[in-house]
């Protein structure tokens, strides 16, 4: 998987899956941008470390001009943006008696308003140069309706599979592919704050009888964006351990 010279920008890379895509693609030579709402600081560091190539960019994705600048910064920096990532999400867990209209606002504020702030940012500059690969990263709650998450949250990554595939459709002219993954189980911070006993309910029902790595997921996203998938776009890939498959 050669991208040895690309950029790629990635949100939510401050941490969990967001920070596994970013060092996965530093390593293969890729300059990366990291976007957060948190500090992104230490997870540069961390690639520079290593010798390779980040560029910290602080900004909150559901603010247009947040997101103009940090892209802005991308090009002045770089040139080019070849790769975005759209990985930052949150979930509330309240039932549809117990949720509040400013929860459910949140929820889609990040987790799909956020998604298309940073696309309407960054395709003009892969229109540009006739290149680009997007991949959103999803959940299986968009596919199957939310499990114990609140009915934001499936709600919100749903609208992101479509949005991926109306992107795919609309973009392959310019040759940008466009697709999602969507994970199961993983173990992050939100899946940290499970019970035991659900964690064993939810290891029970997976016929891998694991839970996913952030790793596992990085992995994913780097093929997406490889030569080797550049027939792809438009897809849903399942990352669950076998949970769901369709």
């Amino acid at each position: 998987m050669k991208l040895e010279g690309q950029t790629a920008l990635v949100t939510g890379a401050a941490r969990g899956i967001g920070k596994a895509i970013a060092l996965c693609l530093a390593r293969r030579q890729v300059a990366v941008g990291l976007m957060d709402l948190r500090d992104p600081g230490p997870v540069a560091e961390e690639i520079d470390a290593d010798g390779y190539t980040a560029l910290p960019l602080k900004a909150d994705i559901t603010d247009r001009e947040s997101v103009i600048r940090a892209v802005d910064s991308m090009i002045q920096r770089f040139g080019k943006i070849d790769i975005l990532v759209n990985n930052a999400g949150i979930i509330v867990r309240e039932s549809i008696l117990e949720l509040s209209y400013e929860d459910w606002q949140r929820v889609m504020n990040v987790n799909i308003n956020g998604a298309f702030l940073c696309s309407k940012a960054v395709i003009p500059h892969m229109i540009e140069r006739s290149y680009g690969r997007i991949v959103n990263i999803t959940s299986i709650a968009g596919k199957m309706g939310d499990i114990t998450a609140s009915p934001a949250y499936g709600t919100s990554k749903g609208a992101i599979n479509t949005f991926t595939k109306s992107l795919a459709r609309q973009l392959a002219a310019y040759n940008i592919t466009v697709n999602a993954i969507a994970p199961h189980a993983i173990e992050t911070d939100m899946s940290a704050e499970w019970s035991e006993e659900k964690r064993r309910a939810v290891v029970g029902s997976i016929p891998l009888k694991r839970m996913g790595t952030p790793d596992e997921v990085a992995e994913a996203v780097l093929f997406l964006v490889s030569e080797g998938a550049s027939f792809i776009t438009g897809e849903i890939l399942d990352i669950n351990g076998g949970y769901l498959m369709d």
